[in-house]
């Protein structure tokens, strides 16, 4: 075990953090390769969102996140929703949130959306700092500090609301050639016969 590492499990022991919550965390950190703060806060999301969806362990549920920066990878290391298997929209819109929600056939199905709630943090002096990219704070100084920190707010940053997340039905779709390049690809990302790839744009 790394000092760094030492630390991580010293704080995440004196806030009393669950031994799921302490598995979630060091998975995530292991796989995004380092414990960034918007990781950590990710992973205290991605429980409450699970919980107050009423959600089992290892159950099916998609996942969009409002951020690309961290907030994915618990998405992905905890509930497994991913890009490749169609459970993970990322939409950058720059606002650290997610929306948790299970499948349905309807057109529009309930959702759980937590995000950082800025008129908590003002608890949290260096949580408001880093989020608010404040030239104050200093990363190498204050990064363990910060972590402890987040540790130690865990949910109580986080705001809460029911959402409607609207059910994208899956598409079939027909395979085409590129006039071009010769490479098969679906038709509809085709245009006058040719690919992204070799289109002028």
């Amino acid at each position: 075990m790394t000092t760094q590492e030492h630390e991580i499990q010293s704080m995440m022991d004196s806030h009393t953090l669950s031994p799921v919550l302490q598995d979630y965390f060091k998975r995530c950190i292991e796989f995004h390769t380092y414990p960034a703060p918007g990781l950590l806060i990710g992973v205290f999301m991605v429980d409450y969102a699970t919980e107050l969806l009423g959600a089992s362990p290892g159950e099916k549920l998609y996942a969009v996140c409002e951020t690309h920066k961290c907030a994915p990878d618990p998405l992905q290391v905890i509930l497994h929703c991913t890009y490749g298997n169609h459970r993970l929209r990322v939409i950058p819109m720059g606002r650290f949130a997610m929306t948790l929600n299970r499948p349905s056939t309807d057109s529009y199905t309930q959702g759980i959306r937590v995000f950082i709630d800025p008129e908590k943090l003002e608890n949290y002096p260096l949580i408001k700092s880093w989020f608010s990219n404040d030239p104050s704070f200093n990363q190498k100084a204050q990064a363990m500090p910060l972590i402890d920190e987040i540790f130690g707010a865990g949910r109580d940053i986080l705001s809460t609301e029911k959402v409607l997340v609207k059910v994208t039905p899956k598409q079939k779709w027909k395979s085409g050639k590129c006039h071009v390049c010769g490479e098969m690809v679906p038709t509809d990302l085709l245009k006058e016969g040719i690919c992204i790839g070799c289109g002028p744009d």
